[in-house]
């Protein structure tokens, strides 16, 4: 059941225009974008177009990086990672749809030093759940959410993109 959905336009504007400011602050040219399967690769194909970054866009699936995946398995709809070139003295910003644990952060950050260590890493999300088990936190944050308990949210897309807040259903 969907209790609630969110627009994204106006999140993707925000998170755009606070991107590239810190872009130019930090004095960062040429970076390299990457979105984290699967609503941070819709994500950062937005805002990779919006920021008219040169590159081509990296994607990330961090299925074999997790720390569950001995648990869980593997996800069924696993994909190879795809990244343009070498990490290696690149600034990296990495897309990804919610952070909440941050354990999906720390284990992309594993996979992209598997290629190479990067000058720097940039986090952009567009949710935060405030829900910490890791101190990891994202530079640039469309807005932030406070779910009950019962909820939780899922970007779909990719065309249109939108939130939605759903009941966890029972297992």
């Amino acid at each position: 059941m969907v209790s609630g959905v969110i627009k994204v336009d106006n999140l993707l504007d925000k998170m755009a225009t606070d991107l590239r400011n810190l872009v130019k602050v930090r004095g960062i040219e040429n970076p390299m974008m990457i979105g984290i399967r699967t609503g941070g690769v819709w994500l950062a194909e937005h805002l990779h177009q919006q920021l008219d970054i040169s590159g081509p866009l990296g994607t990330l699936d961090i299925s074999f990086y997790r720390d569950d995946f001995s648990r869980a398995g593997l996800n069924p709809k696993v994909q190879p990672s795809v990244l343009p070139s070498a990490t290696e003295g690149r600034h990296i910003i990495l897309v990804d749809d919610v952070i909440m644990s941050g354990r999906t952060i720390r284990a992309a950050m594993n996979e992209l030093f598997d290629y190479g260590r990067p000058a720097s890493i940039t986090l952009v999300t567009m949710l935060d759940l405030s829900r910490r088990e890791l101190p990891i936190q994202a530079d640039v944050i469309g807005d932030t959410l406070a779910l009950a308990d019962d909820e939780q949210v899922k970007l779909t897309g990719p065309e249109p993109l939108s939130l939605e807040i759903r009941k966890k259903s029972n297992p």
